[in-house]
This record gives C-alpha cells, structure tokens and sequence, in this order.
C-alpha cells in the first residue's frame, strides 16, 4: 500500500481532503471533488465514483489522484458514491492514455471514453420514478420532509431528471435523497442508468435440504403426489439427474431451472414444488461467453521454416523490442504466432492479439480456442456493453490472460502484458479517424508494450513502407517467410483487359470472359471462388439520361449510393436515406439508369450469368448483426457457399482450403484514388485478396480486371514483388517528401458557414507559415469531399522533416489554436487534429 493510502487510511483529525477526477468529456483538464469522510478508506487512483457535473449531469469519473489541496477558482462540490472496491484502472492504463492524450493532441476525457465500455459509464440524463410495486404510502421506513416532497412530487409526475428533483426539494443536488429512496425500495432509477454492469444470471433449483437429508421424508412425499402426476414426474427427473443420497454434493448446485421448462415440464406444478418448500430456487452468476466445450486442446507443431523463423523472433527479441514479421500471404504465420503466444502463457504473461477487422476475429478466434481454450478472450464492438465488461473484468480478476481483439483491445486492464501481436499490421483499419482519439493501433500497441517492458511482433505479407524502413533501418528487428505453408504455391496472376474485350463484344456486361470461364470452370470442379470489389451498395449512383440530374446527399457533398435491396438511395458518410424518385427531379424525365457497379449488382449479376451457383455476398450492409460474419463464414468453410462476392473484407487473412479462384474487380479505381498512398494501398489489398487462392492442396488463380493492364504495378503484383515495389515508392515518396521521410499532422477546419470555414483555414495557416515556413504548410485547400454532415471542410497539412522534434510542432500548432481563440469571428469554426492522419 502506498504512502499516499496509508496516510488516507489514517486520515488527520479534522483534515480534509480532495481528489482530482478525470471525466469521459472533451475538456482538457481534470476536476477537483471533496473526498467525503465516509468514501475516505475507499479512495484510490484507478475507482469509478459518481458525480454532479454542472446543473444537470450526474457522470462517472475515475479517480487520478487524492490529496489535500483546495481548488483556487471554484468551490469543490462534494464525491456522490464510489462505484468500485478495487480499481478498474491501472497504473499502466493511465499512462497510456495520458501518452495518448498528448501524442495525437486531444483531451485525456476524450481517450478515457474510447477506453471504458458503455457499461461501465453512467448516462448523464438518468430519470427516476415510483417503484411500480411498492405503495409509498403504506412503508415502515422513516421518511424525512425532503423525501416526502420528493414523492409526493413523483406521485404527479411519470419521472424526473435529476434536476427536476434537486428543483422539487430545493436543493442543488438530490443525490443524496434519490439514493435513499432507492434503498429503501420506494423509487427506481430506469433506463438511461447504466450505473453498473449488469452480469449474467440463471435460476437453478435444488432440492431442499429437509428433503435432500431425509429419505424417509422423500419417500412420504411421493405418497402424497400419487394423484398429482405433473408433479411427481418433475421430482423424478431431479432425481434421474441428481442423485442426492450417493452423491450429495451434485444438490447444491442442483438444474437450471430452464431444463424443466425445455423438455415441456409443466411450469406451474414446478412452481407449486417451489412454493411447498419441496425445491429451493437460487441465482447464479454465468459467463456470457458460457465454458469451453473443448475437451482435448490442439497441438501445434512447427515445419522447419516456421521453427526458423519463430527462432530469428526470439533472437531478435533479445535486442530489440519489436520485431517485423515479413512472410507471404499464406506461409503460416498464425503457427509462429500460436507457438510465441503459448510459450509466453508459460512464462505467466498476458498476451494481446490484435485483428485489424472483426470479420477476422470470426475465423481466428475459432482456430485459437482449440489451442487455448477458456484462457482466451474475445473483445471487439460487436460485443454488447455487458460482454464487453466481462471480458475486462476477467482480465482483472485472471480468468482471461490472453485477448484476440480489435483497435479497441490496447485500453484493456493489462498488469503483465509480455508480448502483443499486431496481425496484418500494414491494415488502415487499425487507424481511428472520428471521433478524438485519431490513434493509431499498430503504434500505440508499441508504446502499451515499453511501459510493461514487453514485446511486439508486426505481421504482414506487405508491411507498411514506414514499418520496412524501420526493420531495414535496425529499429526494428525483421524475419522473412517466403515460402508458403506445406510447399503451397503462389496462386497464378492474370490481368483481364476489360476495355478491349468490350469492344471485341466478348464482355458479358461487366465481366470479362476470362472471369466468367474461369468462374464456370470453378463450379464444375466443386471448387470456390472469391470476387473482391471495394464498393458496397448496387451501384455508385443513378443518373437521368435526358439531364445528367443525380441525386447528391443534403448534408454532405457527395451522390447518394444505390442500394436495390432497400430500394434506398444511401450516403455512406452521414448515413442519410431517401427513396429512388420514380421520375427525374429535375425534368420530369423516366430514363433514370444506375452508374457503376457495388458488391450488391456483382451479386445480382453473377447470379443471372451463374444460376446454379450459391452466391453470397459479405459487405457492411449483411454483416450488421452480430453473428453476421461468423454465419457467413462457417457457410463458406463448410462448403454451402460457391462464390463469395465481398469488400476489403474479404481480403484480410481468411483462411479457406477450397478457394482456386479470386477474381479482382475495379483494380484501377484503387490505383488512381486522389492519394499518396493509393499505389501502397492497391498493392497490399491486391497482394492480400489474391493470398486467398491455392493455400492447399488447391492449385490458385487471381485475375485482375482493368481498363489499362500496361500499368507497372500489376507486373509487380504478377510477380509478388515487394522489394520492388517498396523501392520504387520510396524513390517517389523522398522526391515529394512524403512518409516515412516525413511526418504528416492534418488539420481539418469546418463549420455551417463556407466562408467562414475559408477564412478561418486561410488564418490558421497564415500563423502556421509564420513558425514552420511555406514549405511545411501545405493548403488551405478543399478537399475531395468538402461537406459532410452540413458542415464545409477546408484541409490543411503539416509536412515536417524526421530530423524536427514533433513536440516542437505540436507546440506551434497549440499557438495556433489559441490565436484564433482570441478571435471571435472564428469562434463557432472547429479545427480538428489528426496526427500521423495515413
């Protein structure tokens, strides 16, 4: 125990004390709270406790730190309760996000709401009633005047704010009556109260002890049940599956009461047992993600290769923190992988294995579990508030000491993380980009493992070309797996030219011939195949042949996707809906036609030219449900599906043994995307779907539809040729001073106002020359997209040499920001800061 603790434990006559508390809002400093003498013993950095912010919100807050200092500028109000015995924060945790607070320049409330579950934050709009079951006018308890008015208050109202009933008793906070009240059963708090976590219970009936200790009695009651079948029948049952009198430890834990209503029980004879005092029911605590039906775990045993490279991690270990893990798409990494995670188990250490994509966590999650059983948890957003506190409980409590997880897994409660996993670690998805904070996994991951002294292995067959610079450079140690798993061969590459096939007529709508056979040709061997398109919705957008009219989203400067499902019109930005007009808006005109082509018309298409094909489609739009990936999935494993049609989704590190084919739709709208990446982003998501085929016995083939197959990148994505790739973007990038020779921060300006949003970028970056000089300062200017959610952007970007500490600039921008807050006319202007923004 601390100093600090001892000292509180044993508090000074008449002292007073005060805690610093970090809330989950945007606003950079921590609050100062009165300790309460009862709440003293329990005060710790790291517990939840509730309290009044402003007029009208009740929040949680953490506790950062307790001492005896008295703010200078506002009076303390006091700590309303402590949430928790033990923290849920560690030590580790909050130097981790207050790092984070500083390095991508957002508030530390910020990072602690991305941090915590749903569940364990209270709603600041919590509303209370009158116990529907309870007469408050027929109660034993004392009640007080204040409490009296409070209900006679309810008693003419459905409910009440918190700040309707400190208005009600006159009072500026009714914390301390609404708890009362509560406990004593008279009113609940409902809803939008998310005060705690609610576990997971089951009823279980047992039978009672009287019964369970005396056979006699058992016997007598049979008698008594000859004329009450239902009864009796239900009594033997419990015995068949209990035998209280040879073993009777099986009757304290007794049957979930659910068998009986599952196998047609009648409910009401069980319940007339229950009342007759022959069955006891009591509640137990379960896990959500219920116990591990595996009886036998699953060995894993290394070819030579992998025992190499598993090897060379090691050794690199030994000297260097991180290392890069280079191997081909298909060479089994995910075996080095299981092989490390399971020796540093060994060795007492928590693991993290983070997945860029939940699709992903789906297939990976069933493959560890037969290695590691109940010791693995599973964290990622599809998880509902409740599943997701229980995997951060069983982190703290020791029942998980190995987490498969998402971005989001970096803020779990790790005490002795030894090693993290950062798997296809080039992938985009592990960047945050809205809201605050715009982290980076990959990179946090790395700082997590410095402050528990661990260590970090990068997986990629094509590693960011900021990550291979660090492991050619020596910063990073790096590993190479070029040869796949079991002497697989690289599947066969070839390039379709759509335009020409168009014009010989050979083009069955937007399908080349080449796809097609090939696709025909799959079916007949029973085989599978995978068709990769980056666009969801049917088509990019509809357009009316007589005036070119095409629907644009209100909110946001973009056309509205087609999606034929829904029959919608979508914007896939700011989420807005609208029906397809029957007639052109803008004439009057019928002949509205749909312009390019989504996964959704690939679907339909392929299922007009394929008839006897199963097709099945995995984008945003069928996976939104829970178990939507999962279900997918195990249908193409087991061989229900033919050919799946899928977005970058479908690219990342699934493994299927009877995929010969993938087909490459629009490579050419990724090649020339508006960005410096998007030769880097062609490459690895090419490269990654086309690792699909042939990872068996299968012999693969990838065919890449384009407009134009004389373009250099699809020689080298031919030949799987990264060094020739990473060498030619490094030319182009050090020519241009683009990362990794430089560091990037965006600062995006917005408002309602266009001309304010203008001028407020055209000042910020007038200030920012000033320090940092022209050459660094590069806009304003508008972007591609320049108004999402009615709200009109300006970009600005920071481009700084590697040999410039990125603090200094950082403090620069911090000027910045606080010379427009000295102008008025910029006040309703945001500036948003997005640090390492690719």
């Amino acid at each position: 125990m601390s100093e600090l603790q001892l000292n509180i434990d044993a508090p000074e006559s008449g002292a007073v004390y005060f805690a610093d508390i970090a809330l989950p809002i945007p606003i950079p400093q921590l609050f100062t709270y009165r300790v309460p003498t009862e709440f003293l013993e329990l005060m710790q950095p790291g517990i939840r406790v509730i309290v009044q912010f402003g007029r009208q919100k009740v929040v949680t807050g953490v506790v950062d730190n307790i001492h005896q200092k008295a703010p200078e500028v506002y009076v303390a109000k006091p700590i309303l309760d402590v949430m928790d015995g033990e923290p849920i924060l560690s030590p580790e945790q909050t130097k981790l996000m207050k790092w984070m607070a500083g390095y991508y320049m957002c508030t530390y409330g910020e990072v602690l709401n991305a941090a915590l579950p749903s569940g364990l934050k209270l709603s600041s709009e919590s509303k209370i009633q009158l116990h529907p079951e309870k007469d408050w006018n027929d109660t034993h308890y004392p009640l007080d005047d204040r409490e009296l008015l409070l209900l006679n208050t309810l008693d003419k109202n459905e409910a009440l704010t918190y700040r309707e009933a400190a208005d009600a008793i006159g009072l500026k906070s009714a914390y301390k009556y609404i708890k009362s009240l509560v406990q004593k059963e008279l009113i609940i708090i409902y809803e939008e109260v998310k005060e705690r976590y609610k576990p997971k219970k089951v009823k279980r009936v047992r039978l009672s002890s009287a019964y369970a200790q005396a056979e006699e009695l058992l016997e007598g009651l049979f008698q008594q049940l000859e004329k009450k079948p239902k009864q009796s029948n239900i009594l033997l049952r419990y015995l068949q599956e209990i035998p209280v009198y040879q073993e009777p430890e099986k009757n304290k834990n007794g049957l979930e009461k659910s068998i009986f209503t599952n196998e047609g029980f009648s409910i009401s004879s069980l319940n007339t047992l229950i009342k007759n005092g022959v069955f006891e029911v009591y509640e137990e605590i379960v896990s959500r993600f219920g116990a591990s039906s595996v009886q036998t775990l699953k060995e894993i045993n290394l070819t030579s290769i992998q025992e190499t490279a598993r090897n060379e991690v090691l050794d690199h270990f030994s000297d260097k923190s991180t290392v890069l893990l280079h191997g081909i798409t298909g060479s089994g990494k995910t075996e080095v992988y299981i092989n490390l995670i399971q020796e540093g188990l060994e060795a007492g250490n928590q693991i993290l294995y983070l997945l860029p994509e939940i699709a992903l966590t789906a297939q990976i999650v069933n493959r560890l579990s037969l290695v590691f059983g109940d010791r693995m948890g599973v964290y990622h957003s599809k998880f509902s508030d409740n599943e997701r506190v229980e995997v951060w409980q069983g982190l703290l409590s020791g029942r998980f000491d190995f987490i498969v997880g998402v971005r989001s897994a970096i803020f779990l409660p790790f005490s002795r993380l030894g090693l993290i996993i950062v798997d296809e670690s080039h992938e985009s998805s592990y960047k945050q980009f809205d809201p605050a904070p715009r982290y980076h996994a990959r990179d946090v991951a790395i700082y997590l493992s410095h402050i528990h002294q661990g260590k970090t292995l990068l997986g990629s067959a094509t590693p960011s070309l900021e990550s291979y610079t660090n492991a050619l450079q020596g910063k990073y140690g790096l590993v190479e797996l070029n040869k796949r798993f079991h002497e697989a061969k690289l599947p066969e590459i070839a390039i379709a030219d759509i335009r020409s096939e168009k014009k010989r007529k050979t083009a069955v709508g937007e399908f080349t011939s080449t796809l097609i056979d090939a696709l025909k040709d799959v079916l007949a061997k029973k085989e599978q195949a995978i068709i990769f398109q980056n666009r969801r919705g049917f088509s990019n957008y509809i357009t009316c042949e007589d005036c070119g009219y095409i629907p644009d989203c209100p909110r946001c400067a973009v056309s509205l996707t087609y999606h034929q499902y829904k029959n919608q019109l979508n914007c896939h930005y700011c989420g807005h809906k609208e029906a397809v007009p029957l007639v052109c808006p803008a004439c009057g005109g019928s002949r509205i036609h749909t312009v390019g082509i989504g996964t959704e018309k690939i679907e339909e298409e392929l299922k007009l030219i394929l008839p006897e094909a199963r097709i099945q489609r995995m984008d945003l739009e069928t996976t939104r449900a829970k178990n939507a990936y999962q279900n997918i999935i195990h249908d193409f494993e087991q061989g229900s599906i033919d050919i799946l049609v899928g977005t970058q989704m479908v690219s990342k590190g699934l493994d299927f043994d009877r995929v010969s084919l993938v087909g490459v739709f629009d490579i050419d709208r990724m090649i020339h995307f508006p960005d410096f990446r998007s030769l880097e982003r062609a490459f690895q998501l090419t490269t990654q779907v086309s690792g699909r085929a042939g990872r068996r016995d299968v012999e693969g083939k990838v065919i890449i539809q384009t407009r134009d197959p004389e373009q250099g990148i699809l020689k080298l994505i031919q030949n799987n040729d990264f060094l020739r790739f990473y060498q030619g973007e490094m030319f182009e990038r050090e020519q241009y001073n683009y990362p990794p020779f430089t560091r990037m921060i965006h600062l995006l300006v917005r408002s309602r106002d266009k001309k304010l949003t203008n001028e407020t970028a055209r000042y910020l970056a007038n200030i920012l020359v000033e320090d940092l000089g022209s050459k660094r300062v590069l806009g304003p200017q508008e972007p591609l997209i320049n108004k999402i959610r009615d709200k009109y952007l300006m970009d600005v970007y920071l481009k700084v040499e590697k040999k410039y500490k990125i603090e200094a600039v950082k403090d620069v921008i911090r000027k910045a920001q606080l010379e427009l807050l000295k102008k008025k006319e910029f006040g309703p202007a945001e500036v948003i800061i997005n640090v390492d923004p690719y």
